[in-house]
């Protein structure tokens, strides 16, 4: 579904992404991990196109990158940002509403706002419809607009990809493991997700292969046992940690100290 040889970004003389190889299939759900500076946000905008990166290959579907127009690409791929705009003047179901830009020129049409609607119940944004986004918590301004992601794929095509840079901030447990479990729904559907995660145990917990980023570069993507090791995680993290199981799922939970 994503095939990507070869990327690479730079700034001036400083390498921030170095030679990274990807490839993701529909049905998964992909965690991106790594401490501070590894490169997970710089790496998913790279992979939405928000960078100038060079890359031998980088292919959706089969089909390089450089050959979808700019009105197809929003219906196969859509971007959560961890950083949004601290003023929106609009209504809080308009700003779920952007979600649906791709489909219609003047006018939303019924089907636009049942989805809106839709994914406000799924992310319980919908109570919030009469508030201003300013008087909106952190967490509360992350589901809705986790709402409007959601709501830009939502359509008839197969094989869409979703990327979401650090979707849990601001958010209690509750609605952390709520968002996650919306996330694994849309991949089962033969979608794809790449959720860049702070919390490794969480990660471990969902994701079904774990992408470890360091100083740039991949150290490892392979499946949560593979790569969450004591040797490993404390190597890259530096500092000392202790690998056990999780006593219900079996997999990896991390301790550190």
């Amino acid at each position: 579904m994503l095939h990507i040889h070869q990327l690479n970004y730079q700034i001036k003389s400083k390498t921030l992404l170095n030679n990274i190889d990807l490839s993701i299939k529909p049905g998964e759900l992909i965690a991106i991990v790594g401490p501070n500076g590894a490169g997970k946000s710089t790496l998913l905008s790279s992979i939405a196109n928000e960078l100038k990166y060079e890359a031998q290959t980088f292919q959706l579907k089969k089909k390089n990158i450089s050959n979808f127009s700019a009105n197809e690409l929003p219906l196969y791929r859509a971007k959560f940002s961890q950083h949004h705009a601290a003023e929106i003047n609009l209504k809080i179901s308009e700003i779920v509403l952007m979600g649906r830009y791709p489909y219609f020129s003047n006018e939303p049409s019924s089907t636009d706002w049942e989805i809106v609607e839709k994914w406000m119940q799924k992310t319980e944004t919908k109570h919030l419809e009469d508030r201003e986004y300013e008087q909106l918590s952190g967490g509360e301004k992350q589901r809705l607009h986790l709402s409007r992601v959601f709501a830009q794929l939502e359509n008839n095509i197969n094989e869409k990809l979703l990327l979401l840079d650090e979707p849990l901030n601001n958010l209690d447990v509750a609605h952390q493991f709520k968002t996650l479990h919306l996330i694994q729904a849309f991949t089962k559907k033969n979608n794809a997700a790449l959720v860049v995660l702070h919390d490794l145990n969480i990660a471990s917990q969902f994701a079904d292969r774990l992408l470890l980023l360091n100083k740039g570069s991949i150290e490892i993507f392979d499946i949560p046992q593979k790569v969450l090791t004591q040797e490993r995680i404390s190597k890259v993290y530096q500092y000392p940690c202790t690998i056990t199981k999780h006593p219900i799922t079996q997999l990896p939970i991390i301790l550190f100290g």
